[in-house]
C-alpha cells in the first residue's frame, strides 16, 4: 500500500522501484492502535512519478534591521528576485518588523525551498534550493502537515501493552529529517537533519547551533539532533554495532555533542558520510528508525517465514515440565493477548513452562520466581514471538528471548540487538528490545530458551 504522497503510476506488470524501508523500533509489526495513513510502524520509500528533490543554489545575506533598506539591498543585489516578483504580480511591501518575516516574503515570492540561518536579530543568511531532477526527497517528523511523508511520534517503552499512554511534551522535531534518494542505480539514500515546512522553508533560529564552514557554506544542527549509527559489516549475521554520529542540516557527519541540545557542535568526521547503509539506525530523540535497503529486505526473513517458524515450534508440541500441558505461541494477529497455552519462561535460566502461580520469593518483588526445574530465582514472563521481520539479521529459528520483556527471535538477532547502545533521553544509551523498546537487563540481555518436548 503506497502513501498518497508517493504513489507510483507504473506501466502494467512493471514493479515500482523501492529505495528501502524505515522501520520504527519498539513496534512488533504494527502500531498498538493499528497503522493508519502516514502514521505506521514501517514506511516504504518508492521512486516517485516525478522527481521532487532539491539542491542548494543562491545564497543571500540579509543584514539590516530596517525593512526599507532591505528592499533597496534586494533591488541592488538580487534583481532577479524583483523581476520574478513583478512578473508574477507580487507586490513587495516593506512593512515587516523582523528579519525572519522579510526572509519568508523573499522566498515565498519565488516559491522556492530555502534554509534560513538566523545569526542575530539583524542578520540572516538564506540559502535557496532549486529543483533537482535526479533525486527524490522524503521527509520524516512529528508534524501531520502535508510535507511530512512519514509521521513519527514518541515511542513508549513496552508500548505493545500500553496503548493509552500519552506523551505530554514530545522531543521529536515536527520536521525532523529528510532522506534524499538518487533516482538512478544504485539508488543511494542520504540523510539530512531537518525538513522543509509547508512554506518550503527550514528556519534555524538564534539559539540553534550553526556555523560557516571554511569553504563558505552555512550549516547547522537541529535542537535535539539527528543521530545515525551505521553497523559494521552491514546488517548480517556477522554485524557489529558502529559508532553513533550526528548529521547536520547539510548532511555532514559530526561526533556527538556533550548533551543532545548543547550549543557546541562535535568535531567534523571527514572520512564518514551521510549515506545510509542496510541496517543504519536513525535516532530522532524520542523514536529510533531502522533503515533497510531494498536488497537487504530481499535477503531478510518474510512474515510468511516467521509464521512458518511459529507453526514449526507449535508442531513439536513443547510441554510444561510441571503441568505437562502442551504449549503454543499464539497467532501473529493475536500477538499481544496472553492465551491459555502461552509459553512462559524463567528468564534467569531459560526454562519454558506453562503459566502457574507458585514460586513467589517476595511480597515486594511480584515477578521474582523460583524455577521448579533448577531453583534459579528471576523474572517469570510470558513469551512473545518477534513478528517484525525487518529486525532479524538472519532466518534462524526463534530460540532466544530478550530479558526482561520475553520477546523471542533467532539467536544471532537477539545477540546483535543486545549489544547495541540505543540513545535514551539527552545523554544516556542502553540496549533495548527492538520489538517493544524495553530496556534490556540480565547478564547478557537475552537468554537461550530450554523447551521440553512431549514425553509420550
Amino acid at each position: 500500500m503506497f502513501s498518497p504522497s508517493q504513489e507510483e503510476h507504473c506501466a502494467p506488470n512493471k514493479e515500482p522501484v523501492k529505495y528501502g524501508e524505515l522501520v520504527v523500533l519498539g513496534y512488533n509489526g504494527s502500531l498498538p492502535n493499528g497503522d493508519r495513513g502516514r502514521r505506521k510502524s514501517r514506511f516504504a520509500l518508492y521512486k516517485r512519478p516525478k522527481a521532487n528533490g532539491v539542491k542548494p543554489s543562491t545564497v543571500h545575506v540579509i543584514s539590516t534591521p530596517q525593512a526599507s533598506k532591505w528592499e533597496l539591498e534586494y533591488m541592488e543585489d538580487d534583481p532577479d528576485f524583483l523581476q520574478v516578483g513583478l512578473s508574477s504580480g507580487v507586490e513587495v511591501k516593506v512593512e515587516y518588523p523582523s528579519v525572519q518575516s522579510r526572509v519568508e516574503v523573499a522566498i515565498s515570492c519565488k516559491g522556492q525551498h530555502s534554509i534560513s540561518y538566523t545569526l542575530s536579530r539583524n542578520q540572516t543568511v538564506v540559502v535557496e534550493y532549486t529543483h533537482d531532477k535526479d533525486t527524490d526527497m522524503f521527509q520524516v517528523g512529528r508534524s501531520t502537515e502535508s510535507p511530512i511523508d512519514f509521521v513519527v511520534t514518541d515511542t513508549i517503552s513496552g508500548s505493545q501493552n500500553n496503548d493509552e499512554t500519552q506523551i505530554t511534551q514530545s522531543t521529536i522535531s515536527r520536521f525532523a529529517c529528510r532522506i534524499v534518494c538518487d533516482r538512478s542505480p544504485p539508488y543511494t539514500a542520504r540523510i539530512f537533519a531537518a525538513g522543509f515546512d509547508s512554506s518550503k522553508n527550514i528556519f534555524l533560529g538564534e539559539k540553534a547551533a550553526k556555523w560557516k564552514n571554511p569553504d563558505g557554506h552555512m550549516d547547522g544542527l537541529t535542537t535535539n539532533g539527528v543521530l545515525v549509527m551505521h553497523p559494521k559489516g552491514g546488517f548480517t549475521e556477522e554485524s557489529k554495532p558502529g559508532v553513533w554520529r550526528e548529521i547536520s542540516v547539510c548532511g555532514d557527519v559530526y561526533t556527538l555533542r556533550e548533551t543532545r541540545s548543547a550549543q557546541q557542535r562535535g568535531k567534523l568526521v571527514e572520512n564518514e558520510t551521510n549515506v545510509l547503509q542496510d541496517g543504519s539506525l536513525i535516532d530522532l530523540c524520542g523514536a529510533t528508525l531502522l533503515w533497510r535497503t531494498a536488497d537487504g529486505l530481499f535477503h531478510t526473513p518474510t512474515q510468511k517465514h516467521i509464521e512458518a517458524l511459529r507453526q514449526e515450534i507449535n508442531a513439536a508440541r513443547p510441554q510444561c515440565p510441571v503441568g505437562l500441558n502442551t504449549l503454543a505461541f499464539p497467532s501473529i494477529n493475536r500477538k499481544d493477548v496472553v492465551e491459555e497455552k502461552q509459553p512462559w519462561a524463567y528468564l534467569s535460566c531459560g526454562h519454558v513452562h506453562g503459566y502457574h502461580n507458585w514460586g513467589h520469593r517476595s511480597d515486594t518483588e511480584a515477578n521474582e520466581r523460583e524455577c521448579p526445574m533448577c531453583r534459579t530465582i528471576g523474572p517469570y514472563v510470558p513469551l512473545w514471538l518477534g513478528c517484525e521481520a525487518g529486525f532479524y539479521v538472519d532466518a534462524g529459528p526463534p530460540t532466544h528471548a530478550f530479558t526482561p520483556c520475553g520477546h523471542v527471535c533467532s539467536e544471532k538477532s537477539a545477540k546483535y540487538w543486545s549489544q547495541i547502545p540505543l540513545p535514551h533521553g539527552t545523554h544516556a544509551f542502553h540496549a533495548a528490545c527492538p520489538f517493544c523498546a524495553t530496556q534490556l537487563s540480565g547478564e547478557h540481555n537475552c537468554i537461550k530458551l530450554i523447551f521440553q518436548g512431549p514425553i509420550d
